[in-house]
């Protein structure tokens, strides 16, 4: 089963490590995302850092199999690095949670919190995804505050 989809632009980095992954109490961890999956040197460097009983997999966008997971008896924890990424994996299967963890400034983002930056086109997709079933959230850790689509969209419009 797919415990949670976690947009975060550094995929597997400790903040993943040490809260979501020992919260979601996860069996295996899947990164989707086409730069990962074709350099062996950062395949390496984000393994290293899971524990050692921790299954991972770093697969193209294109390989990506989200129904398959789905059907899994283990609970997997899937990291994509943008929202544009999200939309194409979430579009395959039902999913309950996405969460926003770190989504870094770029040119034509707004503020929508410490670690999350949005452009008006993923905001916009961010809709599509909900539209389809599934919650929208943002919050780093765990431990942190929710902040649904509504106030997202609230704050992006209030961003300057």
């Amino acid at each position: 089963m797919i415990a949670l989809v976690r947009v975060d632009n550094r995929l597997i980095h400790g903040q993943v490590v040490s809260t979501w992954i020992p919260h979601l109490k996860v069996d295996k961890v899947v990164v989707v995302d086409d730069d990962a999956a074709a350099s062996p040197l950062i395949q390496a460097a984000m393994t290293m850092a899971l524990p050692p009983h921790l299954e991972a997999e770093i697969v193209p966008r294109a390989q990506a199999d989200l129904p398959a997971l789905a059907r899994s008896s283990k609970r997997i924890l899937v990291l994509v690095r943008d929202v544009a990424n999200a939309e194409a994996v979430v579009g395959q299967t039902p999913i309950a949670v996405l969460n926003l963890g770190n989504v870094h400034f770029g040119e034509g983002r707004k503020a929508i919190s410490a670690s999350v930056f949005l452009a008006e086109d993923e905001v916009e997709a961010l809709g599509r995804i909900a539209a389809g079933g599934t919650e929208i959230e943002a919050r780093a850790v765990p431990t942190d505050h929710r902040v649904g689509l509504e106030e997202l969209r609230a704050r992006y419009r209030a961003a300057s």
